[in-house]
């Protein structure tokens, strides 16, 4: 039985290219997504539009990971970055924006600020098609993509408002190429003493390059300006089924060992959450 079309994702269409065309845009057809062409997508009875054709450069996060996400988020600890992001987004839009959260994971900071901006549209990408799962069903009004950030965005050019980057991959170009001339590019991204107390404890986890934000300034400087630049500091309060879920969510969590994890041994029961939210403005 074909799968029906997402009222997010029909709200979405206009926004989306044929990955394979490049310029044509796509229509839902018995269950999928087609160009004129007669490239075909399959819309997975998840929700999200599968556009992403080829060899990934990365799989992304996988089913464990996405569960430890899902439970750690609900807890409310990383709630004030999800406010932050939202804030800087609703201060540059109108209720009628469209955003797209490239690497949205789960969807959990998009939904933050659709729930900001109540009039907004949102697109999701990613890689991870568990994750995708999560993010399809985030907001009623937040769409689903599998994508991979690295590659040229299946979207037209100059159609996103608002374009949302929270710990993932940078894209500097086709940020730039699918924002509206007065959009904003909003990266939020972890200091050097973000998590640091659990860094201490479990050696596995990666470390924060100090040349972080100097590499950042300098990839993105080409294509946008610094428009503000605020920082989220705040002491969270952790379980230890919390704390593992933490270390489980992040890209740390294939350097640090079951045993570390699974022992009894202590992990702090409060971290230091650390991050630099930074709202750039097209050149």
């Amino acid at each position: 039985m074909p799968v029906s079309l997402p009222p997010a994702l029909e709200l979405s269409l206009d926004l989306l290219r044929c990955p394979t065309c490049r310029t044509r845009r796509l229509h839902p057809e018995h269950g999928a997504l087609r160009c004129p062409l007669g490239h075909t997508f399959d819309i997975a009875r998840h929700g999200y539009a599968g556009l992403l054709t080829g060899t990934r450069a990365t799989s992304g996060d996988d089913a464990a990971m996405v569960q430890a996400r899902d439970r750690f988020l609900s807890t409310g600890a990383y709630a004030p970055i999800r406010h932050i992001g939202a804030g800087l987004a609703a201060d540059a839009v109108s209720e009628r924006a469209t955003v797209v959260d490239v690497g949205c994971g789960t969807g959990y900071y998009l939904a933050g600020v659709l729930d900001q901006v109540p009039g907004a549209r949102g697109l999701g990408l990613d890689t991870s098609v568990r994750a995708l799962r999560s993010a399809a069903r985030a907001h009623d009004r937040a769409a689903a993509v599998a994508w991979d950030v690295f590659r040229s965005f299946p979207l037209a050019d100059g159609v996103a408002d608002v374009v949302l980057n929270v710990f993932a991959p940078r894209n500097p170009a086709e940020f730039r190429r699918v924002l509206r001339p007065i959009g904003r590019l909003i990266v939020i991204r972890p200091t050097a003493r973000h998590l640091v107390e659990l860094r201490g404890r479990l050696p596995g986890m990666l470390a924060i390059d100090p040349a972080k934000e100097q590499r950042l300034h300098r990839t993105l400087d080409p294509y946008f300006e610094a428009a503000v630049t605020e920082q989220v500091e705040y002491s969270a309060t952790l379980t230890r089924a919390d704390a593992v879920d933490l270390i489980a969510m992040t890209p740390s969590a294939r350097h640090v060992s079951s045993a570390d994890l699974n022992d009894d041994g202590p992990l702090p029961d409060q971290v230091t959450v650390s991050v630099l939210a930074t709202a750039y403005q097209p050149r």
